[in-house]
């Protein structure tokens, strides 16, 4: 990759920014889950998972091949085609100006296996098995959050983002090493602070930093790494079901100077012709006023590819 040195933001140094020695730890295998999963899900809208049941295996093998292809010559990860939006994507991120110091491999998630032609059969076979097992995981984290709220229908979020017309997207995403950062006490932007449009997304990485959350008073932290573990981010979607009881968290990538970093998001999104509005349950007896009106989730997409990745888009969706 080559710097864009006047299209890339650069940051202050990242040692301003303190770790988040607090972030949320649910162990989904003991007692209490859908009540922390609540908790982190309304003081945060991001939390780690604990006692998941993918085996690590299964996810350093996918990283393996993430890898295998990012590092291999341009003219050969170009023949996955321009990410328009899905494909190889090198620095360029959406279609409004965004840029980072990132490339990536974004998807649709399918069950039809050409999708992913561009990728080598031990390169779709790693992703099929992975987005299986993350798949379970999504549905267990959201059968819980439906206990933690008290609604009726336990499957009402998870049959929401796993039917078979849900509208869900996979990104493979490689920040490249930069030394120069080090020496110029400085951070490049990876991926510029935003937030998801969906539910939920399940974020797995390798053992670098990078990623960072912001918390209510506009702070930024940095997460520490983890790499048995995944990570769970609130999307715009939820805040809107939730009536803002939950926070669709901001967050961004920064590039590391001295390691690449890897990771692998799941975004779990609705059928394009699903209605979202806030959940009775969760307004109340008294039926609190709903914040947000009434969309479906083709009209919050084609509005959010809209913008850039700074903008508040559910701005334009509040009452």
């Amino acid at each position: 990759m080559v710097v864009l040195a006047n299209t890339i933001p650069l940051l202050r140094s990242p040692k301003a920014c303190a770790y988040f020695s607090s972030v949320p730890v649910v162990d989904l295998s003991e007692p209490g889950a859908a009540e922390a999963i609540v908790s982190a899900c309304g003081e945060f809208g991001f939390f780690k998972v604990a006692g998941h049941g993918i085996p690590m295996e299964l996810m350093q093998r996918l990283e393996l091949e993430a890898l295998r292809f990012f590092h291999s010559p341009q003219a050969e990860k170009e023949k996955a085609g321009v990410a328009n939006p899905f494909g190889y994507g090198n620095k360029r991120i959406g279609p409004n100006g965004d840029v980072g110091w990132v490339e990536y491999l974004l998807f649709a998630v399918t069950a039809d296996p050409s999708a992913y032609a561009c990728m080598d059969y031990s390169f779709r076979s790693a992703l099929m098995e992975y987005l299986l097992g993350v798949r379970k995981l999504a549905s267990e984290v959201l059968e819980l959050m439906a206990d933690g709220l008290k609604l009726k229908q336990r499957e009402a979020l998870s049959n929401l983002v796993l039917g078979d017309e849900s509208d869900g997207l996979i990104r493979l995403n490689h920040y490249p090493k930069f030394p120069l950062l080090e020496r110029l006490n400085c951070s490049l932007t990876g991926f510029g602070e935003h937030t998801d449009p969906q539910l939920i997304s399940i974020l797995r990485s390798n053992n670098s930093t990078g990623l960072q959350i912001s918390l209510r008073d506009g702070s930024w932290v940095s997460v520490p790494p983890d790499n048995e573990s995944f990570f769970i981010i609130v999307g715009d979607t939820l805040q809107v079901l939730t009536n803002g009881r939950f926070k669709s968290v901001r967050h961004r990538v920064l590039a590391n100077g001295s390691k690449s970093r890897v990771s692998m998001i799941y975004f779990f999104g609705p059928a394009p012709t699903e209605k979202i509005v806030p959940l009775g349950e969760v307004m109340g007896e008294r039926a609190e006023p709903s914040k947000y009106r009434e969309f479906t989730w083709s009209e919050y997409k084609k509005a959010a590819y809209k913008t850039k990745l700074g903008d508040y888009r559910l701005g334009q969706f509040e009452k």
